[in-house]
């Protein structure tokens, strides 16, 4: 098997990389110049040209079978280490024909870059979690079913359209209550009495789902949908904020201890019973919950009787109400200006493509909620005013912003996580490593220092 640190598992690579970028003056063909990536076993990113296919028809791995065959040795490398991925930096040498290698491993103090070698979001705190994750539901007095649910006609109503199906015993539902450490709602007890959703019961597998309007999971794989399980980075939750009004039937959480998912809708999208709903909802409303967002879930139906029996799978309107945004976006073509972004509800203020003079932060001093900050390169009249937002909890700056904030002492001291946002390929990522650990240092975390040298010959 290849190993990681031998220089020989990644000639293939540096070969076809040196071939590619020896013609460019700012990548390999002086000394700083550089190229970087990340591999990890089940994908990459490599600045290499990607060959088309032949017109007419769809890429093959054929089309590009050097790329795929190079980094194959590290994916084995990766795979034989029991690592999850590297990331690498390739330098010009001063050596005639040669290049420096740096490899980078996987830091105990951030989170996984994403299609990149510079390193991901600073972890700050040990175990820190963005605010919306955090979150747990908020109690909604008077909460109760629908007036549709209805155990009785859900019984009858899947024994007429499932007559052969085989249910789980009481022993099996005794079990999943104590895995999930709550009862299950009485509709969905009821359900997988009658149906215990194992695949090897049907001869065809849609049956329960024209039936019951989703792929419903065996009682063995239904799970709660806690904020935990959806996995949210800290660079997608600090932008993200919960808001719940008085119209919304279901909360707009990152999960609940409440949503027990018990099927799919097809396309990775998880259907479950709602026992935490919003103030227009009801207990034992059935939910979707996206799997491509962060945040929320849409109300599929009021009850899972409603569902079963009556085919509703669109829930109902929600008035539209206008509020003030809790994430403020201020660049060319979103909100004018910081003041128009400020108000005393504002969590998260980003600044984007900004062509007019920088902007201040002063009408955003004090906020009380403001905790997330994350501001493109030069759109910062002074990024000292930074240490004036005394409730940040997440950054997000350019390596020059950041830069100007070491220099003068005037890195919030609040900060649960940061993010350094350097461009890909025009940074070296060896530099914004050394700029993290600066930052690591002040709040006394481990410095990123997985990196191993090798040289070679090309």
């Amino acid at each position: 098997m290849p190993s990681l640190h031998d220089v020989s598992t990644w000639q293939p690579l540096l070969r076809l990389l040196h071939a590619a970028h020896a013609a460019h003056a700012d990548t390999l063909s002086e000394p700083g110049g550089h190229v970087a990536g990340q591999i990890s076993p089940r994908a990459w990113s490599v600045p290499l040209p990607h060959r088309p296919p032949q017109p007419g028809r769809a890429s093959l791995v054929s089309d590009n079978q050097e790329q795929f065959d190079a980094v194959g040795l590290i994916v084995e490398a990766l795979e034989e280490n029991g690592s999850g991925g590297v990331s690498f930096v390739v330098e010009a040498s001063s050596t005639a024909g040669g290049v420096r290698l740096h490899l980078i491993e996987p830091s105990s103090s951030t989170e996984p870059g994403i299609a990149t070698a510079h390193p991901g979001t600073l972890l700050l705190a040990d175990g820190a979690l963005p605010e919306p994750v955090r979150r747990l539901p908020a109690p909604v007095p008077g909460a109760v079913p629908a007036a549709s649910a209805d155990v009785d006609l859900l019984r009858s109503t899947l024994r007429e359209r499932l007559p052969d199906a085989v249910g789980a015993s009481e022993e099996e539902i005794a079990a999943a209550e104590a895995r999930l450490g709550v009862p299950l709602p009485p509709e969905l007890s009821a359900l997988y009495q009658l149906i215990r959703g194992r695949y090897e019961d049907w001869d065809d597998l849609w049956d329960p789902y024209d039936t019951i309007g989703c792929e419903l999971f065996p009682l063995g794989e239904v799970y709660i949908a806690d904020a935990a399980s959806r996995q949210v980075l800290w660079r997608f939750g600090a932008m993200e904020a919960v808001e719940t009004g008085p119209e919304h039937a279901v909360q707009q959480l990152v999960g609940s201890p409440g949503w027990i998912v018990f099927g799919d809708n097809g396309g990775g999208d998880r259907i479950a019973v709602d026992l935490t709903p919003g103030p227009d909802g009801h207990v034992g409303q059935v939910i979707i919950i996206g799997h491509e967002g962060n945040i929320g879930a849409g109300l599929v139906a009021d009850s899972l009787t409603d569902m079963v029996v009556h085919r509703h799978f669109d829930g109902r309107p929600a008035p539209r109400v206008e509020r003030p945004p809790l994430v403020a976006h201020v660049n060319r073509v979103s909100l004018p200006s910081i003041e128009v972004a400020a108000h005393a509800g504002l969590e998260v203020l980003s600044i984007g493509v900004w062509e007019k003079e920088p902007l201040s932060l002063a009408p955003v001093f004090g906020l009380p909620r403001l905790r997330t900050l994350c501001a493109y390169a030069g759109t910062l009249a002074d990024p000292c005013e930074i240490s004036r937002l005394t409730h940040l909890e997440y950054l997000d700056l350019p390596p020059a912003e950041w830069r100007v904030l070491l220099d003068a002492g005037a890195v919030p001291t609040g900060l649960l996580a940061a993010g350094i946002a350097a461009h890909q390929q025009r940074d070296n990522p060896l530099r914004t490593i050394a700029l993290a650990n600066e930052v690591l240092a002040l709040y006394g975390r481990p410095p990123i220092t997985g990196i191993t040298v090798l040289e070679a010959t090309v």
